[in-house]
């Protein structure tokens, strides 16, 4: 429902999804279209996730890719016959913007890797995280180590998130994510040191980080950098600056975002977050 993808790029996924898995597989008519950098049309990728949403006989819809485009349909889809049976809603990145709406219909959801990266290296644990909480099993806890930027305690609330550019988008909007009481988690890539600057202070001035129950930071990759220009400040320490003051536990480096290990996130489930001077373990 976002960018469009190498169709032959899916291989190692529909492998795993039907030979070990033991799935059955229903693919969507924009997996194999493009319309410039899209999956095919709005129209189209509007009509082939509507259509997934409507059908009682899926467990689950798996978004190939992310990249950019789930915005553009978001406001035109009806979730009346899902909210009637409910499926779980699979993917990162863009695709946080459905996992943002999905938490105002009291719906969980699965922040994940998505096929188009199952045959990546090093992203076992990634796949086995999916598979575990698409199939109802025990997942976690998870585990980051110490941080000299950590600040230790203990929360516990349902835990939201996702991609950070994608969290400010939906602020003032009927998706926007409500964090009070809630751990949140937060990751992204190819920004500039700028705007992330520049987009904790959104979020802090719109009150998201005010009564958060915990915040934990993912990986922030492919950074651009202005040679010319520092920032002087890592993003790390960008975060740390815009939480001082607030009371909540926090813990840095992860291990969710755009990199091969990136561990399944079960969006709206109860978690507990404990940040102590050896790590942090995130349970549920």
């Amino acid at each position: 429902m976002a960018s469009r993808v190498e169709y032959d790029a899916l291989e190692p996924a529909f492998r795993i999804l039907r030979d070990d898995w033991k799935v059955e597989v229903v693919e969507g008519e924009s997996l194999k279209a493009a319309y410039y950098q899209f999956g095919g049309d709005d129209n189209l990728r509007r009509r082939d996730l509507q259509t997934m949403l409507d059908d009682p006989r899926l467990d689950a819809v798996i978004s190939v890719r992310g990249g950019y485009g789930s915005y553009r349909i978001l406001d035109r889809l009806d979730f009346t016959r899902f909210l009637q049976k409910p499926k779980w809603i699979v993917g990162f990145s863009d695709i946080t913007v459905l996992h943002c709406h999905l938490q105002h219909l009291r719906v969980r959801s699965l922040h994940a890797i998505m096929p188009r990266l199952f045959g990546q290296e090093g992203v076992t644990d990634s796949i086995e995280t999916l598979r575990q909480c698409l199939f109802g099993e025990p997942v976690g806890p998870y585990s980051s180590p110490a941080h000299s930027l950590n600040r230790p305690g203990s929360a516990a609330g349902p835990l939201v998130g996702g991609n950070l550019t994608l969290l400010v988008h939906v602020l003032g909007t009927p998706s926007d994510l409500p964090t009070a009481g809630k751990i949140l988690f937060i990751e992204d890539v190819g920004e500039t040191l700028y705007s992330i600057d520049r987009m904790m202070i959104q979020l802090r001035r719109a009150e998201r980080l005010t009564d958060l129950a915990g915040l934990i930071v993912g990986q922030f990759t492919e950074l651009r950098i202005n040679e010319t220009a520092p920032f002087g400040k890592t993003v790390g320490e960008i975060i740390a600056e815009h939480v001082d003051g607030f009371g909540f536990p926090i813990c840095f480096d992860f291990p969710v975002g755009h990199v091969p290990r990136n561990l399944a996130m079960p969006l709206g489930a109860d978690a507990r977050l404990e940040v102590t001077e050896d790590g942090a373990k995130l349970l549920f």
